[in-house]
C-alpha cells in the first residue's frame, strides 16, 4: 500500500459536506445507473483477502498520463486484460508492463460480485475481463472522465468501494453538465450502462481517516468488459 504521506499535490475540489444520509438500499442515479448500498459489506473480508493476493503478484503503481503527469491514485489490475496509462496513451494490455507477465487471474469472489451487481441493475450476462484496482490515500482524487477505451459500450461498468468513504461525481454525457455528488461508503456498489454508459464520472479528494479493514486507504474495484 502507498505511504500515508504520498499525496497528490494538484488543486483539489472543495469540501462538499455530508450528503445522502438515510438513502434507501438501492438508489437509481440515472436511467441505467443503480447504486446498491452495502452490497459488498458481507463479502468484504474475502474480497480484501483476495485483493491482497492479487497485489502481491501485481503491486500497486503510479501510472502517468499521456502528457507525462503522475496520476493521483495508484493502480493495478487483474483479469485477462488490464488498463494502463503511459506516454503512448490509455489502453488495455494482457501483460503487466512492469514485468511482462500476465495480470493475475480475477478472483472468483470479484467476478461473482460484479456479475451479481450487474444483473441486479438489469444487465444480465455481464462477463468482465478486466478489473482495475484503484487505491486512494487522503488527498488523492480522480478527475471527471468517460470510460471510452472498451470495444463494446453496450456492456456496463461495475464499481465497488472498500474502505474509507469518498464522494463520487456522476455527471452527464457532456463534460459541461454539473455532476451529482454521491457519498460512497464501504461496501457500496454502483453499476451503470445503457443510456448512462458514457456519463462523465470522478471522485473528489479523499479525506483523512482510518477504516478497520483498509486502514488509511480507499480501494475501488472497477469491472469492465474491455474486449
Amino acid at each position: 500500500m502507498p505511504a500515508r504521506g504520498d499525496r497528490f499535490t494538484a488543486d483539489l475540489f472543495a469540501d462538499p459536506g455530508p450528503i445522502d444520509v438515510g438513502l434507501p438500499a438501492q438508489q437509481v442515479l440515472a436511467p441505467g445507473a443503480l447504486l446498491m448500498r452495502g452490497m459488498a459489506t458481507l463479502p468484504a473480508d474475502a474480497l480484501f483477502a483476495d485483493l491482497n493476493a492479487v497485489l502481491s503478484q501485481a503491486p500497486l503503481r503510479r501510472m502517468i498520463t499521456p502528457g507525462g503527469l503522475p496520476m493521483s491514485v495508484v493502480m493495478s489490475n487483474c483479469g485477462p486484460v488490464g488498463w494502463i496509462s503511459d506516454r503512448t496513451g490509455y489502453r488495455y494490455e494482457s501483460a503487466d508492463p512492469e514485468n511482462g507477465c500476465q495480470w493475475p487471474p480475477m478472483p472468483a469472489s470479484f467476478r461473482a460480485l460484479a456479475t451479481g451487481a450487474a444483473a441486479n441493475a438489469g444487465f444480465e450476462g455481464f462477463d468482465p475481463d478486466a478489473c482495475l484496482i484503484n487505491c486512494y490515500v487522503p488527498g488523492a482524487r480522480l478527475s471527471l472522465h468517460q470510460d471510452r477505451d472498451e470495444r463494446d459500450f453496450s456492456q456496463p461498468i461495475v464499481s465497488v468501494s472498500l474502505g474509507l468513504p469518498a464522494v463520487f461525481l456522476f455527471g452527464g454525457v457532456a463534460r459541461s453538465e454539473k455532476p451529482a455528488r454521491v457519498t460512497l461508503n464501504h461496501g457500496d456498489v454502483i453499476a451503470w450502462g445503457g443510456a448512462s454508459r458514457l456519463r462523465y464520472h470522478g471522485v473528489l479528494a479523499l479525506k483523512d481517516g482510518q477504516h478497520p479493514l483498509t486502514g488509511g486507504c480507499r480501494f475501488n474495484l472497477t469491472f469492465r468488459r474491455a474486449r
